[in-house]
């Protein structure tokens, strides 16, 4: 009997015959036999507990934008699809809170909290696919971060199926709700080996009534280094910040301002006074995705890689990218937000990635940073995508032995291979 067969006999009682088919892993080819459609936490949490039971493992996914993220998993045999958990449970709109399952969209819960006037702020990467589960699970936030904070400051609460077929819940529909774990926030980034997200809570705000994005350049890293510090260290209410880089001696930044008119144009002219003679003019919103574009214009066989420096480092890391660029013979571009996180793209020969990632890995971990690669050709896929886990993979070892004993859920394909 084939594995596809025995699952098919084992979980039809749990999910039903129609939820059930051959994996299409698609381009991420993970090897996947079955996949699996719960359409309730109760479901979710039944598939687990049998690939639990049997020693299966399994792959949970939402949208399928991140799949690619992290290592290649030690093995893979349930591909458990979270599409059918959409629902957005309560919003409630007066308290700021709202509640929704693991499979909804970003894009949908934004469509619905707007009826209200109000939006999770956080821009993640394709929120037309991007589900909740996805975006919590790979800690994905984008330049909303500066003013908003990240993903763990805006959710309050989370409800996750474990290993063993439990549920567990953390958190709840108060902004300040602290008992035992802080289960929203030890599952945010962790890439779903803990436990696979069925819902989340979050705190709302207020959608900007308008919105201006303005930019300016610098003749180089150094000067818009002490451009982008005066901005920081002015009055301004700048909603993000950001610096866009390349290999052709590119260095622009964007701000975005968001409120009422009035507001908007006396924050236009403050930013000409701090920044003095820089040129500044108004720009496309769509400025504020420039990382995005860094992933839908790039091909199977460069590099995109998360980088995490320091803010006021951010001219010393664009001075070693350049060196890494030209001692590698890369292509490169770069978006570093004001906080000090970034995506870098490195486009090369396999060799001259492999040097590449090397140089700017050692270069990020030396001074207290990280260098994460989250796309690689398939000729590198042997190389780690998260470099050196430090003192604190003890814990994260720990953690995940407490949570996830048997390995069922995401195997190898976080930190230390966990």
């Amino acid at each position: 009997m084939t594995i596809l067969q025995s699952i098919d006999e084992r979980l039809r009682s749990i999910v039903g015959v129609a939820q059930i088919r051959a994996a299409d892993d698609g381009a991420d080819n993970l090897g996947c036999t079955v996949e699996v459609s719960p359409g309730n936490e109760r479901e979710v949490a039944g598939v687990l507990a049998y690939a639990n039971e049997v020693g299966l493992a399994v792959i949970p996914c939402g949208g399928r934008t991140k799949l690619e993220w992290g290592n290649p998993p030690k093995r893979a045999d349930i591909l458990l699809s979270m599409k059918r958990l959409d629902r957005i449970i309560e919003h409630a709109w007066a308290d700021l809170t709202v509640a929704v399952e693991a499979g909804c969209t970003m894009q949908e819960l934004q469509a619905a909290l707007a009826k209200q006037g109000q939006r999770l702020a956080l821009d993640c990467l394709w929120p037309g696919r991007a589900t909740v589960g996805g975006v919590l699970s790979t800690n994905d936030s984008g330049v909303l971060r500066l003013r908003y904070g990240a993903v763990r400051d805006l959710v309050i609460g989370v409800t996750i199926a474990l290993a063993d077929g439990t549920l567990a819940s953390s958190g709840g529909k108060v902004v300040k709700n602290v008992a035992g774990y802080d289960l929203p926030k030890l599952v945010t980034g962790a890439l779903g080996t803990l436990g696979v997200i069925t819902r989340a809570i979050f705190r709302t705000h207020p959608v900007g009534r308008e919105s201006v994005s303005l930019s300016f350049g610098a003749s180089d890293a150094e000067a818009m280094q002490t451009k982008i510090m005066a901005i920081e260290n002015s009055q301004l209410a700048h909603t993000a910040l950001q610096i866009r880089s390349s290999h052709d001696g590119q260095v622009e930044a964007d701000v975005l301002f968001e409120g009422r008119a009035a507001g908007l144009l006396a924050q236009e002219r403050h930013l000409q006074t701090v920044l003095g003679t820089a040129h500044v003019v108004r720009s496309d919103a769509g400025n504020q995705r420039a990382a995005e574009q860094l992933w839908n214009t790039a091909d199977q066989d460069c590099v995109l890689a998360k980088l995490i420096v320091l803010p006021t480092m951010l001219a010393a890391t664009l001075r070693n990218l350049e060196q890494a660029g030209k001692a590698s013979g890369l292509a490169w571009k770069s978006v570093l937000q004001a906080t000090g996180i970034g995506w870098i793209r490195l486009d090369g020969a396999v060799h001259a990635l492999q040097a590449g990632v090397a140089a700017l890995r050692a270069y990020a971990e030396a001074n207290g940073g990280s260098f994460s690669v989250l796309r690689r050709p398939a000729s590198l896929a042997g190389l780690d995508c998260w470099g050196t886990a430090g003192d604190s993979i003890l814990l994260m070892r720990a953690l995940k032995q407490q949570f996830d004993p048997r390995g069922t859920i995401n195997r190898g394909r976080f930190v230390g291979g966990i």
